[in-house]
């Protein structure tokens, strides 16, 4: 639990809620039937935390060197502002691009590499930088980053590309950043072992597998839907992105995976580079929409079932037997739902300063590096008032979308309890849902409003400009500037669907049905625009190399010359 305290609202909060619940639940029993699902759930959880219990010889960094680079992890998390799950995966990503990309020629390699080196220095500074415990991470693992390693070096070595690209470089780089991606993913896997996320990962999506039917039968295959079901899945269960979700589908379709033979590493190389090229078709199905929502109405118990199994982390062998326990799960439950939803709040915060910061700290990079020589290139410049408008006016958005966030109404826990034991119990009603291939919508009234859609994202992006030609910035500034805001308020949304995380249903209030109406059409383009922002990204690969290349080094000799004065100390006796 996070060290704020509940306070007199919260606790009125829970209180009622409580209250609502006790009057609509009949009186609890223990000894109830577990559906399948969830017992090989708990069953597996036992496993694979008996798995991970076996003598290590632990990986220890010094902790003197640990301190800057963990201050220097703080400054990125208010750069980045990522969620905590997320910024281990991006350390692990900054590291293998600083370790790899100077080893590179276009994309073919320049010189040997050091496997073992490099897997042994990706966790030293994981571990460095707070995303992975200090003595805890067994030395065994590095030998199992670099097989992981290899792998994708071999793949980026002979992979096969068609000779009709016109931008032949841009898409082998494109394609070593997208290899980079799947290695992070694999490389968080082994150095964590996520045994209760994959768990709950493959009990959600065989649970909703089994309670959605497809509209009209035999339209879509049990496999694809299966696999839509699991993209659903991890996108609203730990909001996970298309790599790890990639990652995860070629585990699935290639089951020799970790044998890292040479016929295998053949085929990937073979098969890879076409799978990229096809990813988007397969992420993004024409029906993910409504797997998305139906996912997202449930992913909350899922979520408080996963922080119920940390408390068995000691004793996961009687979890199996306590979850038949109503009563008894009942109370972990709601003491879950009490600890995530003052942590929500915090977190809400927390995300509002941190976003806040990061559109302000960009905007001092942008202003310097694009606008001013953008406007001196027109003849055109900055005065003192427009200089602080072109900073106030994005920084103001992202702080107002950020703060009006609020979290789940009172009655919330009362119906994430009758959720929750709907999944975990057999007596229980077993709620259906469809996915339907064919739209019911009424084809004018289709054509309508995506006319009205295209034109409300016209009306708001003119209207965004105009606000900053009246207040006399550059031409080319209120260009950049326009983007900019999509790209503010395409993060605001996304910061407000995690404000979600606790509901159940979907319902929305007055007033947030008209902010939908304003920011939704401005955050499509935004996420256009972070998607191609995110492949021409050349500032994150400079700021990479320029800054942290060199801080690496700094911590390098902390931690050697903390190592020596040691040495020299135990020569004293």
């Amino acid at each position: 639990m996070n060290d704020e305290s509940i306070t007199t609202d919260e606790a009125s909060h829970i209180k009622v809620a409580e209250q609502q619940t006790q009057e609509q639940l009949p009186a609890e029993k223990t000894g109830h039937t577990l559906r399948s699902a969830i017992e090989q759930l708990a069953k597996s959880y036992a496993e694979g935390i008996s798995a991970g219990r076996q003598n290590i010889t632990p990986v220890h960094v010094d902790e003197m060197a640990s301190r800057l680079a963990k201050f220097y992890e703080m400054v990125r998390k208010v750069i980045d502002w990522k969620e905590d799950n997320v910024l281990r995966r991006s350390a692990t990503e900054r590291i293998l691009k600083r370790l790899l990309f100077p080893k590179l020629s276009g994309v073919t390699f320049n010189g040997n590499i050091d496997t073992y080196k490099f897997a042994y220095i990706i966790t030293i500074d994981l571990i460095r930088g707070g995303h992975l415990p200090n003595d805890e991470v067994p030395q065994e693992s590095i030998q199992t980053v670099e097989l992981a390693l290899k792998k994708y070096l071999y793949v980026l070595a002979h992979a096969k590309f068609s000779s009709s690209d016109v931008f032949p470089i841009k898409r082998k780089i494109n394609f070593a950043t997208f290899l980079i991606e799947l290695a992070a993913c694999e490389i968080e896997e082994i150095l964590t072992n996520p045994v209760k996320e994959q768990t709950l990962l493959r009990t959600m999506t065989d649970q909703l597998n089994e309670r959605i039917s497809v509209v009209p039968s035999g339209s879509l295959s049990e496999d694809d839907k299966k696999t839509q079901v699991f993209i659903a899945t991890c996108r609203t269960l730990y909001d996970l992105d298309d790599q790890f979700i990639l990652y995860q589908l070629l585990k699935f379709a290639y089951p020799s995976w970790s044998t890292h033979s040479q016929e295998m590493l053949e085929k990937l190389a073979g098969d890879i580079p076409s799978i990229w090229e096809r990813s988007n078709h397969i992420l993004e199905h024409p029906l993910a929409r409504q797997f998305y929502t139906i996912c997202e109405r449930l992913d909350t118990i899922y979520t408080l079932l996963g922080d119920v199994m940390d408390k068995y982390k000691s004793t996961s062998k009687k979890l199996l037997l306590d979850l038949t326990n109503r009563e008894l799960i009942t109370k972990y439950l709601t003491e879950a739902y009490e600890i995530r939803y003052v942590s929500l709040k915090s977190r809400l915060v927390r995300l509002a300063i941190f976003s806040t910061l990061s559109v302000f700290l960009s905007n001092w990079a942008t202003f310097f590096i694009v606008e001013v020589p953008l406007a001196e290139l027109f003849y055109e410049g900055f005065n003192l008032f427009t200089a602080f408008m072109d900073f106030l006016i994005p920084t103001a958005v992202m702080f107002i979308l950020v703060i009006i966030i609020r979290p789940p109404a009172k009655e919330n826990l009362s119906r994430v309890l009758q959720t929750a034991y709907q999944l975990l119990y057999d007596e229980e009603k077993n709620n259906l849902f469809e996915v339907r291939v064919k739209s019911r919508r009424n084809p004018i009234f289709t054509f309508i409003i995506g006319i009205l859609y295209t034109t409300m994202s016209m009306f708001f992006l003119v209207f965004i400009a105009w606000i900053f030609y009246i207040a006399r910035l550059p031409f080319t500034s209120v260009v950049f500037d326009t983007f900019t805001i999509a790209l503010t308020i395409f993060a605001a949304v996304l910061i407000r669907n995690k404000a979600r995380e606790l509901n159940v249903d979907d319902r929305v209030s007055i007033w947030e049905f008209f902010l939908d109406m304003f920011s939704v059409p401005i955050a499509k383009i935004g996420s256009f625009l972070a998607a191609k922002w995110k492949e021409y990204n050349i500032i994150a690969i400079l700021f990479t190399f320029l800054i942290e290349t060199p801080l690496v080094v700094i911590v390098d000799f902390i931690e050697s010359w903390s190592q020596y004065i040691k040495e020299r100390r135990s020569e004293l006796h």
